[in-house]
């Protein structure tokens, strides 16, 4: 059983008012609570969203914190993008009052089974896909977290016997308290979010947090391949292992092209390596994880297998916009982070016109060297980080300054040659330009349907 909690007559304070803050304060005041949602922006800038609140009696504040207003609480919930060590939360803490992310107030009251995945890669591509085979094994299953909808928007949805999956950020389990899932996967740990997080190894300690109190009867799925993983594994879930380059004792593996599920000795048949239709090797260790949950989630291998060979990826996952003049053209937008890019440039052979840069999260991009000398023709910079990238990857590869997005697509249209790719990969957040990955993934491919239009036009 979850412990529960009544929200009957409890003072909450929500801290943030984007989408996880709204649904946050909608619900708690749907379940009696009397809740303030806070937000350092000013209402003008949030109209919409003060609007809803108000029709739904939850008081609110704009502007700096007051801090009084969070040491009035029973409760304080925080979204996402919230520092968990804001001053008035440290107080509020001090004085004893919970502060919790969305996640673990949605988790006490979700019905049925949750799969939470996380990791610093890979997470959306892996939650669409266990879900897709899921629902492919006809088992009704949620899809939430930081992909979608906030998990509180499912409760209502969610039944004994549904399953719900969940991509869960390191944002989210810094201020989890009692979160346990059934099935938690890791999928990789690589320096993110240090713009935030003091250190990688604060950024991995909250990560780890998915199965601080899982119970001997849960599943733990992680990255048999990846160090930081497998020194960090924890003592008390069931653990599951995942890995291309090994046979495991209990968990998915690769072998002679073959896909296995492993477990007390016996091994199952599940998929081809050449069945599956995503590009590059970082997507084939997504679905072994992909793979292991959903079997550990109900799902049989003929489900499996099925899934995997029609699941078509997500958008702005690699995913391919357009090919105009021979010159093939990815959106890989979520790659808000310096491995990430890594692996969107290895999953292609070149020659690739790279796009990079926006908000710099505060890791090296010197690892990128080596895969843009061998593979790109020319790297184009954008964004607030343009500079930081330049110096540390001078001398790599061809280097052009362009400032913003569009500009970006232009130059790399006067540059490509046939049989070039064109590849959006970032390795920066989106916010120095762009309200997120979404709306920076969105407008290239804007760009270059524009530029297809045109070309279309020419030929005519």
């Amino acid at each position: 059983m979850r412990p529960g909690i009544d929200l009957q007559g409890k003072r909450l304070l929500v801290v943030g008012m984007a989408r996880t803050g709204v649904t946050t304060s909608l619900f708690a005041a749907g379940y009696g609570a009397s809740v303030t949602a806070t937000d350092e922006k000013p209402e003008s800038d949030l109209a919409e969203a003060a609007a809803r609140l108000r029709a739904a009696g939850v008081k609110l504040e704009f502007g700096a914190p007051n801090p009084a207003a969070f040491l009035e609480q029973d409760l304080i919930v925080v979204s996402p993008g919230v520092p968990a060590k804001l001053p008035p939360l440290e107080l509020a803490r001090a004085r004893g009052i919970p502060v919790w992310s969305e996640i673990e107030l949605a988790w006490r009251f979700l019905r049925g089974k949750l799969v939470a995945i996380t990791g610093s890669n890979g997470k959306t591509t892996t939650t669409a896909l266990v879900a897709h085979i899921l629902k492919t094994a006809k088992i009704h299953t949620l899809v939430g977290g930081n992909i979608g909808v906030p998990l509180l928007a499912l409760v209502e949805s969610s039944t004994d016997s549904s399953v719900t999956v969940a991509e869960i950020s390191s944002f989210q389990l810094e201020t989890v308290a009692e979160f346990r899932p059934e099935i938690g996967v890791l999928l990789n740990l690589t320096p993110d979010h240090l713009d935030r997080h003091a250190s990688f190894d604060e950024y991995a300690a909250a990560k780890m947090r998915m199965f601080e109190k899982q119970l001997d009867r849960d599943a733990a799925v992680l990255n048999a391949d990846d160090s930081e993983v497998t020194r960090r594994a924890p003592s008390r879930p069931h653990l599951y292992w995942f890995s291309r380059q090994k046979r495991v004792a209990s968990g998915v593996f690769l072998c002679d092209g073959q896909i296995y599920f492993r477990a007390e000795g016996s091994e199952v048949a599940l998929v081809r390596r050449d069945e599956i239709p995503l590009r590059g090797e970082h997507n084939v260790e997504n679905v072994l994880a992909a793979c292991a949950a959903a079997y550990l989630a109900g799902a049989d291998a003929a489900a499996i297998g099925k899934g995997v060979k029609t699941f078509r990826g997500v958008e702005h996952r690699l995913e391919f916009v357009a090919e105009i003049g021979g010159v093939a053209f990815y959106n890989d937008s979520k790659a808000t982070n310096v491995d990430a890019s890594l692996k969107a440039i290895e999953a292609f052979p070149g020659p690739l016109i790279v796009i990079l840069g926006g908000k710099d999260k505060g890791a090296p991009y010197t690892a990128l060297r080596e895969p843009l000398h061998q593979r790109a023709r020319t790297v184009i910079l954008i964004g607030a980080a343009a500079e930081k990238i330049a110096a540390e990857l001078d001398g790599a590869a061809p280097l052009q300054q362009a400032g913003t997005l569009d500009r970006a697509v232009e130059i790399a249209m006067a540059t490509a040659q046939p049989g070039d790719t064109v590849l959006l990969a970032p390795a920066c957040s989106s916010f120095d330009q762009f309200e997120n990955y979404e709306h920076r993934g969105r407008v290239f491919k804007e760009l270059v349907a524009r530029l297809d239009k045109q070309a279309a036009r020419s030929s005519q």
